[in-house]
């Protein structure tokens, strides 16, 4: 007589696995870890930064006592206290923190691209005579003298292994410079964004 049990006689082999509607441990320690992570990048943060972060207060004053601890040990038990108050947000308050994150990180990364062109600049100024002629056609408004003295003092510092205090100088005219045309910029930008909407 033939086993019931065996082979494909009124038994199916999924017939006992069990449905799962929430998930794996291990996908959840991995929710964890993000969140926890998500709130250390807060920690890292200015005071004055994580003030204006779209949050619940309860998790934005855990926060900021966690900055104000200086021991280690209460530091960290303050910062898994900040990842358990971050569990309790929701997804949408999640992305809102996460999404200013990002901004900041991508304002940052064009602050600093835009501050290694200005040293590119300068450093042309010190190296080619022709740069400060196509600067000043640029910019009218510049003193051609005041910068002729100012590279001149530059180089001088350089060489002789000086204070860069020209140096500085020339850096700070050539910022002063970029900071009306950012302006003028999101001006533009603005106007772009009011002539597509209406």
């Amino acid at each position: 007589m033939p086993n019931a049990n065996r082979g494909a006689v009124g038994f199916n082999s999924n017939e006992f696995e069990q449905e799962y509607d929430r998930p794996s441990k291990s996908e959840l320690k991995r929710q964890m870890t993000a969140l926890q992570k998500l709130g250390e990048e807060l920690i890292a943060e200015p005071r004055d930064r994580v003030k204006r972060v779209p949050m619940p207060e309860d998790v934005r004053e855990a926060i900021l006592e966690c900055q104000q601890i200086k021991d280690h040990e209460g530091r960290r038990r303050q910062t898994q206290y900040v990842g358990k108050k971050m569990r309790t947000l929701d997804e949408d308050e999640i992305a809102a923190i996460q999404k200013m994150l990002d901004s900041w990180k991508g304002a940052s990364k064009s602050e600093t691209a835009a501050l290694h062109a200005i040293e590119r600049k300068r450093d042309k100024l010190l190296t080619d005579d022709k740069a400060l002629t196509q600067l000043l056609a640029e910019n009218p408004q510049l003193e051609a003298q005041h910068l002729r003295t100012l590279i001149r003092n530059a180089r001088k510092e350089q060489a002789e292994n000086k204070p860069p205090k020209a140096y500085r100088e020339i850096f700070q005219i050539l910022k002063s410079l970029q900071a009306p045309a950012a302006q003028s910029q999101d001006a533009n930008d603005e106007d772009d964004n009011g002539e597509q909407q209406s």
